[in-house]
């Protein structure tokens, strides 16, 4: 076994299938898009080169830079929840009563789907019959707002559905994170007269920063290229106020007929996540690494 598998070309053929996948699935996809952002193009007829053309007014479109801070604004809401992720997971690892009854809790919504989760909020935000609404004349007030048809509020009424739906995920790599600390470590911090909190910021999270990386990394990006529930919910309106870049990318592509300025559109997209990808590990960065095993 060992002589088969120090021939280069025995591992080559091994790895060649895996290659093929991610270059057929990732990096054609990728370099056809930036190819069709040079084009004029209605995605059925005669392909037009124009060049940097739709780029170009890419930078002068206001419906776009709107799409991208509004993107932009989901990722931050998205980044801070991780906070609440992490102080729930932080509260569950620590062996409450119940504790395992609240994980299965916290994992539902990661079953359904983003438009059964979509449909079930639109419900709840529903202006007259609804049980937000409904709760709030409850307790006094006499013209709640209509969640979804406000400019100014809509974008925070779809970050609540989305915050749950993604809740479980983000919860569950922590606990498993957490859980992997060698319990000695936290006890001899007990022993030296360190409460909960003092365990958890100079223990538990320094431990587990690495971690604590890639979900930063994953929670920005999945917010950056955030569709199905969107656009369900509200299709990018009430006029535009809910658009953001991938919604933005298929009105333009699928609606407007404009393949070109869609896959542009598509692939400025693909250069904003490295960008943010990069700024993150740049602002996360550590040349010392601590290792407890």
């Amino acid at each position: 076994m060992n002589k088969v598998m120090s021939n280069k070309w025995i591992i080559a053929l091994y790895v060649l299938p895996s290659l093929l996948l991610i270059l057929c699935m990732i990096y054609i996809p990728i370099v056809l898009t930036g190819y069709y952002g040079l084009m004029e193009w209605d995605g059925i007829g005669q392909m037009t080169f124009i060049g940097l053309e739709n780029y170009m007014n890419l930078l002068q479109d206001d419906d776009f830079w709107s799409s991208v801070k509004h993107s932009l604004l989901f990722a931050g809401f998205s980044t801070i929840s991780l906070a609440v992720y992490m102080l729930v997971a932080l509260i569950l690892s620590g062996n409450i009563k119940g504790g395992n009854l609240f994980r299965k809790i916290y994992l539902i919504p990661m079953l359904l789907s983003s438009v059964a989760i979509a449909q079930l909020w639109l419900k709840i935000y529903h202006p007259t019959s609804g049980m937000m609404n409904q709760f709030l004349m409850k307790i006094g007030v006499e013209d709640p707002p209509a969640w979804l048809a406000e400019p100014s509020i809509v974008l925070y009424a779809i970050f609540v559905p989305i915050l749950w739906q993604y809740a479980g995920f983000y919860i569950l790599i922590y606990y498993a994170a957490l859980k992997n600390i060698p319990a000695s470590l936290v006890e001899a911090a007990r022993i030296d007269g360190a409460n909960a909190w003092q365990v958890a910021l100079k223990i538990k999270l320094p431990l587990i920063a690495e971690v604590m990386k890639v979900t930063i990394v994953l929670a920005v990006i999945g917010s950056l290229k955030y569709f199905d529930l969107i656009y369900v919910m509200t299709d990018g309106g009430p006029n535009g106020a809910s658009e953001v870049m991938a919604s933005y990318m298929y009105h333009q592509a699928f609606r407007g007929f404009d393949f070109g300025y869609g896959s542009a559109i598509g692939f400025s997209l693909l250069l904003i996540c490295l960008i943010a990808t990069w700024i993150i590990r740049k602002l996360t960065a550590s040349k010392d690494k601590i290792q407890y095993s």
